[in-house]
């Protein structure tokens, strides 16, 4: 069921982690661990995983896409204004 709960917020609206982990009353951390299982087991089904990725809000420096959680600073200008990645679900074409 839990799966089932996590899929359907995912096809809403791009969320980040720590807003889903929220909604599910449950710790960002061990949401990522239940992220990254879903998407091993969406890997053959008819929807795919779509992550914006963080990005710093000072000089425009753009993360790894495949990082779900938000990083602590730029390494390129040092700054800590940074959005958080953000993950949804889409129909794969």
């Amino acid at each position: 069921m839990f799966r089932k709960d996590l899929i359907s917020i995912l096809q809403e609206r791009p969320i980040s982690l720590r807003e889903l982990a929220l909604a599910l009353d449950s710790r960002p951390r061990d949401m990522e661990e239940d992220l990254h299982h879903l998407f091993r087991s969406l890997r053959h089904g008819p929807l795919a995983a779509v992550i914006t990725p963080a990005r710093c809000r000072s000089c425009s420096f753009r993360f790894d896409d495949h990082k779900l959680h938000k990083p602590g600073k730029c390494p390129h200008c040092k700054g800590s204004w940074i959005s958080e990645p953000l993950i949804s679900l889409e129909e794969r074409r």
